[in-house]
């Protein structure tokens, strides 16, 4: 099948959404707002609002949707990922750019991560020496001033200490080296969150997915996760399972994660709070896309 759909105007676009059931007080403002903010982006804020015709394949808006509603909903989802952003910032800081650093160079030294031995054997020689170039390569085209003056002092090693490198890393590159640590590194630093290794693998590359989508400005709202993260068992954290199980493939299991995270790494940041505020100052978004439930403040995580 051949695809034929029409560029449309801006205006075009605001016409064709009215006609299609959507309620304005103002298509002049539609307009404008889809001036800069892209039609099929909002798309996937306003499906849920969608009527197909199954057998026309007509497409309309449920009775009573508004321009509004779309709106609140945009705006909700980007705060939403501002707010997931500066949690994750300070889970990869404390993880990967502190912990890991510690754990790993008070086992091989300050240049142990440029040796492939080590870390787990099972690590490709290929990725690895791909990587150690790909960060050779960063390190050059960096212009900060530690790099600058450590270079100017020291000239034996390639590599710079990994306490260094780690801080120009991307968050990437520092999940690479963690994920093929070996167990005894990974234990010291799972430990710190009373997690098993890989629990905390699996919560990392789920939160490396949301990372992604949030610096992409991707949606979060209604998002199944791509990842689905691995829960504590039952018998160490039953927190996990009463009075309710948390479900593994929305967005609120990813929420509950940092919150568990943010426990240990920032006690005082009141992260639960924020999620509180943000949801009072949305009362008609929808909770059940995010697989958040009613009593979610309840949860024995959330208090």
């Amino acid at each position: 099948m051949q695809y034929n759909k029409p560029a449309l105007s801006f205006q075009d676009q605001a016409n064709l959404l009215i006609a299609r059931g959507l309620i304005v007080d103002s298509p002049g403002e539609l307009e404008n707002y889809l001036s800069h903010v892209n039609y099929y982006r909002l798309s996937g804020y306003w499906y849920a609002f969608k009527l197909i015709d199954p057998f026309t394949g007509e497409e309309t808006f449920r009775p009573g949707t508004t321009f509004q509603m779309i709106r609140d909903l945009y705006g909700f989802d980007r705060r939403l990922r501002l707010l997931v952003m500066d949690a994750l910032e300070r889970i990869e800081v404390a993880i990967f750019r502190t912990q890991l650093v510690e754990a790993n160079t008070t086992r091989y030294g300050p240049f142990g991560y440029t040796e492939q031995k080590n870390y787990n054997p099972k690590f490709s020689s290929n990725v690895f020496l791909k990587l150690m170039n790909d960060i050779f390569e960063d390190e050059n085209r960096s212009f900060e001033e530690f790099i600058r003056r450590y270079r100017a002092k020291y000239t034996a090693e390639k590599y710079l200490p990994m306490w260094m490198a780690a801080e120009f890393m991307s968050f990437g590159q520092l999940l690479t080296l963690y994920r093929n640590q070996h167990l005894a590194v990974k234990q010291a630093i799972s430990h710190q969150y009373n997690l098993f290794p890989m629990v905390l693998d699996s919560w990392l590359l789920t939160l490396n997915t949301i990372r992604n989508s949030c610096a992409h400005h991707n949606r979060l709202w209604n998002r199944p996760l791509p990842l689905k993260p691995k829960l504590p068992d039952r018998k160490y954290d039953p927190r996990w399972y009463d009075p309710d199980t948390i479900p593994d493939n929305r967005l609120y299991t990813v929420l509950t994660i940092i919150h568990y995270l943010l426990s240990f790494i920032a006690p005082a940041y009141q992260w639960k709070k924020a999620i509180e505020n943000l949801l009072a100052a949305y009362p008609t978004v929808p909770l059940r896309p995010m697989g958040i439930p009613e009593n979610w403040q309840d949860s024995p995580l959330w208090k």
